[in-house]
């Protein structure tokens, strides 16, 4: 079979998923955050709603002021705090009013000057007021936010796909905004094949720790999705079946299946058993020209789509961060993740004929493999990216500008 490229399989895996259905939920719901938008949002009302002060002061007519900054004292009519509206004998002509951060403006006044550049100099906490007059100059800014001059009506806050955080609840709450359209999280179950493969914390001669499903579904849960955690799986094509019956089954359904291992063409490759069997649907049997993770998988599963990566551990991680992390992301409803153009901050060999997948560290400098040397499972520790060199590339050299994959935070 003639291998495929790293983006040919990705393309392939994603034509296999769409997102996931959308719902309305109220931006006062702890659940919204992290999900996607299936809507753009819009402002519903102006940001600011009305005209108030910028800084603690006087509100003044500027025609009130002489416009060489001359001095005048006025009398004080009223005092203007947050959260109620400014009394209309605030209004008028020749005189000040106290107004507090955040006041609505008065009606017929269009400039704040400081507290603390006028003869009063501050406020005391905790009391009204008591000078009746104030002797003040024309500012060379008014202090006053206007009306929608941060948001106007029907402005776009946050676009469809982008994931809802803080930000976006402020600006959205504060744009009269109440609930969004979002996708809710995916459901992903991840499974290791394996007969050497045993929970954590058991064992014997022979054995291996199962740190792959522990892994993937790290990876996946970072991603945004739930993760039902199988475990591992005997290399016995009966038992993966079954298990694969009860993962996709109608009302406890998941969105998408992941395994590691049994891709291989080895005696004990239980996943190419299953798939030859002709019970999954649409099989994609694939070899990816890249170094690691050659051999790869695709299927379906009673309608559930389902990619199986390479059971070696550096293997299952990178084309999990390849393949399907953007799976995890479409099924959410994300806008994909682009790779980011750093410079190798060191030089290493490269495999001919392969794309190179590379745990590095990022530093000021640029990317460095990551561990003892990147390909061994340490180096996923140390780890915060991967590195793509291109397949005609078998010498990196400092300075050399590479794609570069970050590695999800985890949730």
């Amino acid at each position: 079979m003639t291998p495929r490229t790293i983006a040919e399989h990705r393309a392939a895996v994603l034509a296999r998923v769409s997102p996931v259905p959308a719902g309305e939920v109220a931006l006062d719901d702890p659940a919204v955050l992290g999900l996607a938008l299936a809507d753009d949002v819009v402002a519903a009302t102006a940001v600011p709603g009305f005209d108030h002060a910028a800084m603690d002061g006087y509100a003044v007519r500027l025609a009130d002021l002489p416009a060489d900054g001359t001095p005048v004292t006025l009398p004080v009519l009223a005092d203007v705090r947050p959260g109620r509206p400014a009394d209309p004998a605030t209004t008028g002509t020749g005189g000040a009013v106290r107004i507090m951060t955040g006041a609505p403006l008065p009606a017929g006044l269009d400039a704040v000057v400081p507290v603390e550049r006028t003869s009063t100099g501050r406020f005391v906490a905790g009391g009204p007021s008591t000078e009746r007059t104030v002797t003040l100059a024309r500012q060379a800014r008014d202090h006053v936010r206007r009306t929608a001059s941060d948001v106007p009506p029907g402005a776009l806050l946050a676009k469809a796909g982008a994931p809802v955080h803080a930000g976006v609840v402020a600006a959205a709450v504060a744009a009269g905004v109440t609930t969004v359209s979002v996708r809710r999280r995916p459901r992903v179950a991840v499974l290791s094949t394996g007969s050497e493969l045993v929970p954590l914390g058991t064992g014997g001669p022979g054995t291996v720790p199962d740190s792959n499903s522990l892994m993937l579904a790290a990876l996946v849960r970072a991603a945004g999705a739930d993760v039902v955690r199988v475990g591992a799986v005997p290399d016995d094509a009966a038992a993966l079946g079954s298990v694969l019956d009860r993962v996709t089954a109608p009302g406890g359904a998941v969105d998408l299946v992941v395994s590691s291992g049994g891709v291989s063409a080895g005696a004990s490759d239980v996943v190419r058993e299953v798939l030859a069997t002709g019970v999954a649907d649409a099989v994609d049997v694939a070899a990816v020209a890249m170094r690691p993770g050659r051999p790869q998988a695709l299927a379906t599963w009673h309608g559930v789509p389902w990619v199986a990566v390479p059971g070696n551990p550096v293997s299952a991680f990178v084309s999990t961060v390849l393949y399907v992390l953007p799976a995890v992301r479409r099924l959410a409803g994300l806008t994909d993740d682009p790779a980011l153009a750093v410079p190798a901050a060191t030089g290493w060999t490269s495999p001919a004929g392969a794309e190179q997948v590379l745990p590095v560290r990022l530093g000021p400098d640029g990317a460095t493999p990551a561990g003892p040397g990147g390909h061994h499972l340490s180096a996923l520790a140390d780890a915060d990216a991967l590195a793509v060199v291109p397949a005609n590339v078998d010498q990196v050299r400092p300075g050399d500008v590479l794609p570069v994959l970050r590695l999800p935070e985890p949730r």
